[in-house]
Order: C-alpha cells, then sequence, then structure tokens
C-alpha cells in the first residue's frame, strides 16, 4: 500500500450518477417559470460549477433575468423532493470504497452541490462508508477554490501528503491542484477525457477497478 490515507472525492458523476434526477428537477423548474426544457446531455454540461451556475446556465440572461430567482427556488424545491428517484451509485463504486477503506483509507465528499443534498444523498447511499461530507456552503469559496477540501481533510485528520481529490470534471482537476494534492479524473462521469487532461490531470481511469489500483499505488 503507498502513503495515500485518504480519499476526498466529488459527488456527482464520480460517486453517484444523479444526472436524471437534475434534469428533470430543472425542467420542472423552468416549465413552472414558463421557460423551455433541457435535454438530458444540454444539462450533463451545465453542471459541476453549484446551483447557481446551474440556472444561469440554463436560462436567458442568466443571473440578469427577472425570473432568476423563481427558477432557483423552484430547482431547490424540486431536487429536495426528487433527488432519489433516479440517483444510484456508479457500479462497483460501493465495492471500491470498501476495499479502500479496508486498506485503512477514509473517505470525504466534497461537492459543490447545496449542502443539504450532499447530506442526505452521503447518508441515504453510503452510510458510514463516508465519515466526511461537505456541500456548498456561503462561508466557503466552492470548487475550484480549495476551501473545502482543506476542510474535510482537516476534519480526516491528514496532511497534503495524504490525500488525493477524485472528480470527473475539469473543476475537480483544478480544485486539487489548487489544494496541493493529486486530482485524478474519472471517465464514467458528466465529462470526456479531453475535458479532464486539457484541465491538467495527470491521472485519468476508465473504472473502479483501475482507480482502486492507482490509489493504492500512490
Amino acid at each position: 500500500m503507498g502513503k495515500i490515507r485518504a480519499v476526498v472525492w466529488d459527488l456527482d458523476g464520480t460517486l453517484l450518477n444523479t444526472l436524471d434526477d437534475l434534469t428533470n428537477s430543472l425542467n420542472l423548474a423552468l416549465r413552472e417559470n414558463g421557460f423551455g426544457e433541457h435535454s438530458r446531455e444540454q444539462v450533463r454540461n451545465m453542471v459541476g460549477n453549484g446551483t447557481r451556475m446551474l440556472i444561469t446556465r440554463a436560462i436567458p440572461e442568466g443571473e440578469g433575468n427577472e425570473r432568476f430567482q423563481s427558477v432557483y427556488d423552484g430547482f431547490l424545491r424540486a431536487y429536495a423532493r426528487h433527488s432519489r428517484d433516479c440517483t444510484k451509485p456508479y457500479e462497483g463504486i460501493l465495492e471500491l470504497l470498501d476495499h479502500l477503506r479496508n486498506e485503512g483509507i477514509r473517505h470525504a465528499v466534497v461537492s459543490n452541490k447545496i449542502d443539504f443534498a450532499v447530506q442526505e444523498l452521503c447518508r441515504e447511499y453510503f452510510g458510514d462508508r463516508i465519515t466526511v461530507s461537505v456541500g456548498d456552503d456561503p462561508s466557503r469559496a466552492r470548487k475550484p477554490a480549495p476551501d473545502s477540501v482543506f476542510a474535510a481533510m482537516e476534519r480526516l485528520n491528514v496532511s497534503g501528503t495524504e490525500a488525493v481529490y477524485v472528480g470527473d470534471s475539469n473543476v475537480d482537476i483544478e480544485t486539487a491542484a489548487n489544494a496541493g494534492i493529486p486530482g485524478i479524473g474519472v471517465l464514467w462521469g458528466f465529462r470526456d477525457r479531453e475535458n479532464l487532461e486539457g484541465a491538467g490531470a495527470k491521472y485519468v481511469v476508465s473504472t473502479p477497478q483501475e482507480l482502486e489500483q492507482l490509489i493504492l499505488s500512490l
């Protein structure tokens, strides 16, 4: 085993496939406010920078639109009701978490998703596998700022030489770099290899099994 004692994970597109519930909740809020809907693939490219940026990308003129707050609030209501309709862990993720934990590696989640949803989803799908979960909070700068990663590492009592960050997007790779820890990109989520390597990813993996081998070798 290598020197890694903790893995800090992105949530959406990395541990959980949340895309259908995000798309359906967004489209519900858009319909309620008289806007056209977006396809699943369009929403795939809108997520990753938090709820405000999702709504900004989803409606004309973004935050300048007079209906912005209404859509934002409507999305939060819809997602609170429907965040677990279709969401599920990616194949092999629960086994990966267990295997790494058996090697003495602890797990945290750091996400730009609003904090209440991060807490609920981590409890529902991972139980005690995830010991620390940090979502979007006004008191901290969101990813790619490293603040949430530092908060998670402090709670796990690990240093920057003992942790790695795993995610599916350029935001995650940039977050890892800003936190001064290795970043690993995964290809089963919302972005492709070009997006990850364009952000400077040194490590990109295609399966949870490949990811496990990599983490244990670092």
